[in-house]
């Protein structure tokens, strides 16, 4: 636990399920105030918010699609209503859809940008002007993917955004070092989440999956969210312009493990 972050705030995207409930948790039991986010998930964000109190934080949830400059804006104004300000801002909402690159049409490329790549862009954009207007230090978290290095075919807009992230990441980071800023992001290997359950309830797609991974397992979400606690905190107040890797070892090239090469 994490002394230092009680009582802050954090505004936490996509947090109806998965890896930003799991996050918005994780702060909860740190004694924050979350704001939490979903778009149609409603009861998914209303379980995130009880969770968050029985840890012992307090939490608000909005609807918002990150995409929207005016979306981010009504986060922005929920913790500003809700907790009076803003200290920790977590670009956690994403989507990701399977096509063949040349089928993917332009406009299902343009969804994944808009909301992986530009909400980020959008949320870290409204938490630094904050953080400026305010003449405060404050942190942004990004998540990423390990699919930021490494290739998906049939998930070309997916892994472009993540890559993108990873600039916008060291970029931001740089450029508000100076204030006091620091921007960080975190990218996930295989997770146990909803968005996995339906291919790792399949054993032999799961076992597929470990093979890939040096540690032999899939992780689970409060790694990821032991991750995001540790770089909100004062503990991790000489990092910024990072990706910290969760992945078991995936970026690893695990085919080599074996000597193999």
């Amino acid at each position: 636990m994490f002394e230092d972050l009680r009582g802050k705030t954090a505004v936490v995207t996509g947090s109806s399920k998965g890896l930003g409930a799991a996050i918005a948790r994780r702060f909860g039991a740190e004694g924050m105030n979350v704001v939490t986010n979903y778009r149609s998930d409603e009861e998914g964000a209303r379980e995130t918010v009880r969770a968050i109190e029985e840890a012992g934080g307090a939490a608000a949830a909005v609807q918002s699609d990150v995409s929207k400059a005016e979306c981010v804006d009504a986060l922005y104004d929920a913790a500003m209503f809700s907790f009076g300000g803003v200290d920790i801002w977590v670009n956690n909402a994403g989507i990701e859809r399977a096509t063949p690159s040349d089928q993917k049409s332009i406009e299902e490329w343009q969804r994944v940008i808009d909301v992986n790549l530009t909400g980020v862009f959008a949320g870290s954009r409204r938490a630094i002007q904050h953080f400026l207007e305010h003449k405060m230090p404050g942190v942004v978290i990004n998540l990423s993917s390990v699919h930021e290095v490494i290739p998906w075919p049939h998930f070309a807009d997916y892994a472009a955004s993540k890559a993108g992230i990873g600039m916008l990441t060291k970029t931001l980071a740089l450029e508000y070092a100076d204030r006091g800023i620091r921007v960080n992001a975190i990218a996930p290997g295989a997770m146990d989440t909803p968005i996995n359950a339906q291919k790792f309830a399949d054993p032999d797609e799961r076992a597929a999956v470990e093979r890939l991974i040096p540690m032999g397992y899939v992780g689970a979400p409060d790694d990821i969210a032991a991750a995001a606690a540790w770089l909100a905190s004062e503990q991790a107040r000489y990092v910024t312009g990072t990706t910290l890797v969760v992945d078991g070892g995936m970026t690893l090239y695990p085919s080599f493990q074996g000597g193999q090469g």
